[in-house]
């Protein structure tokens, strides 16, 4: 299967140097560096670099016109347009069917037909393991998804690992062991009540691991995790509950709207900016508030709408990828 067209050699079947350097800058504007050999995740303990260097997480408004000038001359768009590699149930959960094979062949279809629709990075989620686990997963969870994590990697495209219910510390174990870029962490910061149950922030624990890995894995933090109750955060602003979460040590933030599917308020969006970090619209985008959602964020995660007929249970339609990179393209100018 062919990589990545970024990734396609010259005639001579070497890159040239100036080659190289725009292949790089490509990831580097993303902020989450290029596709790597996995073991070349743990050569350095510098802090990751999130998905755009927007601003300095001292709470002021960010310029969205500064995005553009951040890499000037690499062909980098500059709202990134991240979609979702949902994976059929993986061993151990109810709905597992026995087949790992297919469940590979699945996720990797999925992310050729991603990229082949202009995404820019994609997201690895075990959403096929209903009802999720309650901030753990089992070994065997673990492994299938390194395994498809792997699989998609391989594309030559930015990856990221989300598992289910916020398992975050094996979400950094699978990136680190797949050669995956980031992580997205629900209950990074600050508690509350989801349909797993509570679940406690985890951004401690996590950045200690991350740090005894010596990993460059960025966190993609979520300020209020979809599918939850947060009365016990519901005194706190959520441009504050932004800025907690950026002094826990996010790399960059999430927003969503209530549930899967369910769009996001751009003044939701307007609010998370304000604590000075890259932020990613995680829910409800579609073709028609992609455009001004993509004038607001840095990123752009999209699931639902990308598969057949909007069903996040079905494969992905490259055409309705097509649509949605015109819509966030229509945008950003």
């Amino acid at each position: 299967m062919s990589r990545h067209p970024r990734l396609r050699p010259c005639r001579s079947g070497r890159r040239t140097a100036r080659s190289c350097w725009m292949i790089r800058g490509c990831w580097d504007a993303l902020g989450i560096g290029s596709p790597v050999n996995p073991l070349s995740q743990v050569r350095s303990p510098r802090r990751p670099i999130a998905l755009v260097a927007s601003g300095g997480g001292d709470g002021r408004e960010v310029d969205m016109s500064d995005r553009k000038s951040l890499f000037p001359g690499v062909p980098v768009r500059r709202c990134a347009f991240v979609g979702m590699v949902h994976l059929r149930p993986l061993p151990g959960s109810p709905g597992w069917g026995g087949d790992m094979h297919a469940v590979r062949r699945a996720a990797r279809l999925d992310a050729e037909r991603l990229v082949e629709g202009g995404c820019d990075a994609v997201i690895v989620e075990n959403m096929g393991d209903v009802p999720y686990l309650r901030g753990a997963v089992a070994p065997e969870t673990v492994a299938a998804a390194s395994m498809c994590v792997s699989d998609v990697v391989s594309l030559g495209i930015p990856v990221g690992v989300q598992l289910l219910a916020a398992a975050n510390l094996e979400a950094l174990g699978v990136a680190v062991a797949a050669g995956a870029q980031f992580i997205r962490a629900e209950a990074f910061a600050y508690a509350h009540v989801a349909d797993e149950g509570w679940l406690d922030a985890c951004a401690g624990p996590l950045l200690r691991r991350r740090t005894a890995l010596r990993a460059t894995v960025a966190v993609w933090a979520d300020v209020q995790k979809k599918h939850a109750a947060h009365a016990v955060t519901a005194d706190v602003p959520l441009a504050d509950l932004a800025r907690g979460t950026v002094f826990c040590g996010a790399d960059a933030l999430v927003v969503t709207g209530t549930e899967t599917g369910r769009p996001t308020d751009r003044v939701h969006v307007e609010a998370v900016r304000s604590a000075g970090r890259p932020v990613a619209v995680g829910s409800g985008v579609n073709p028609g508030n992609a455009a001004a959602l993509a004038a607001t964020a840095d990123a752009l995660i999209v699931g639902s709408f990308l598969k057949a007929e909007g069903d996040w249970r079905r494969a992905v339609d490259v055409d309705r990828v097509r649509a949605m990179r015109a819509a966030i393209d229509h945008g950003t100018g």
